[in-house]
C-alpha cells in the first residue's frame, strides 16, 4: 500500500502566467514547478489542478484522495464558485490539511476558514527580503536557517487581516522597512492550516532552496492526523439511565 503523503498542487493558472514574463521562469506553471520539487521527496506524491479544469480541478473525489492541498490565487479569486470553496473547507475540516502560499490571503478558502478579511499592504518594488525563523522548535521550521534571504521579491506588511496564529512560524523584513507575518499556522476542526508569504509569479521564489524546504516541511506538517466523515449534530442517546 502507497503511504506516501498526496498532495494536489492547485493554480488559479491565468493568462499572465503563460506569458513570457511568468513563463520564463515557470515554464509549465508555478504550480508545476512546486509539484516537481515536492515529488523530489520519497514520502510524498504531488499532482497539480488548475482552474480551468472540471469542476475547477477539485472535484469531491480529488478532494477525498488528497492529503494536503496546495493553494495559490491571485488575480481570479472571484472565479472560484462559493460551491468549490465550501467543497474545500469542508474537506479542512474533516481533516485534509491545506497550505495558502503568496496572494491566496484573498481567496475564499482562507478567508472564510479563517473569519478574517486577510487584508494586508503590498508593494511592488523588487526589494530584498529576509525571512526570519521564529519558531525553530516547530516541524515547519526543521532544516531551516535563523533567517535566510530572497533577493527580489512583492512586498507584504502589517497590519495582517488574520486571527491571532496558533504558531508565527515565520516573520519577515522587506528593504523598505515594512515586516510581515510570513508563515503562520492555524488548525480548523481536524485539519491543518499553513499560510506561507512569499511567491510573487514574476520572481523564481519557488526554485529558492529553502523556500522549497519549508514548503515540502509544512506538507508534512499539514497531513492528516484523522480523517473524520460529515460534521453533522447527531442526536445523543443517554450513556447512563436517566
Amino acid at each position: 500500500m502507497d503511504k506516501r503523503i498526496t498532495v494536489t498542487v492547485w493554480n488559479e493558472y491565468s493568462e499572465f502566467q503563460k506569458e513570457s514574463v511568468v513563463a520564463g521562469i515557470y515554464p509549465k506553471g508555478l504550480h508545476t514547478a512546486i509539484a516537481e520539487f515536492l515529488n523530489k521527496d520519497k514520502d510524498i506524491q504531488a499532482k497539480t489542478a488548475v482552474l480551468a479544469d472540471t469542476e475547477q480541478g477539485l472535484p469531491e473525489a480529488v478532494l477525498a484522495a488528497t492529503d494536503v492541498l496546495i493553494w495559490w490565487g491571485h488575480s481570479m479569486h472571484d472565479k472560484v464558485d462559493d460551491s468549490i470553496a465550501a467543497r474545500v473547507i469542508n474537506h479542512v475540516q474533516q481533516g485534509m490539511g491545506i497550505i495558502f502560499l503568496h496572494s491566496a490571503h484573498k481567496s475564499k478558502p482562507f478567508m472564510r476558514l479563517l473569519g478574517t478579511s486577510g487584508s494586508l499592504s503590498w508593494r511592488e518594488a523588487n526589494e530584498r527580503t529576509r525571512i526570519w525563523t521564529c519558531a525553530p522548535e516547530h516541524p515547519i521550521a526543521a532544516g531551516i536557517p535563523e533567517q535566510f534571504v530572497i533577493e527580489h521579491e512583492e512586498m507584504y506588511g502589517e497590519p495582517f487581516g488574520i486571527p491571532e496564529p496558533q504558531k508565527t512560524v515565520f516573520i519577515s523584513w522587506f528593504q523598505g522597512g515594512n515586516v510581515f507575518r510570513s508563515g503562520v499556522t492555524f488548525q480548523r476542526e481536524y485539519g491543518k492550516v499553513f499560510y506561507f508569504q512569499p511567491g510573487h509569479e514574476t520572481y523564481p521564489i519557488y526554485h529558492h532552496e529553502t523556500v522549497q524546504k519549508v514548503i515540502t516541511n509544512a506538507v508534512k506538517w499539514a497531513k492528516p492526523d484523522v480523517r473524520v466523515g460529515a460534521l453533522d449534530c447527531p442526536n445523543a442517546q443517554p450513556l447512563e439511565k436517566l
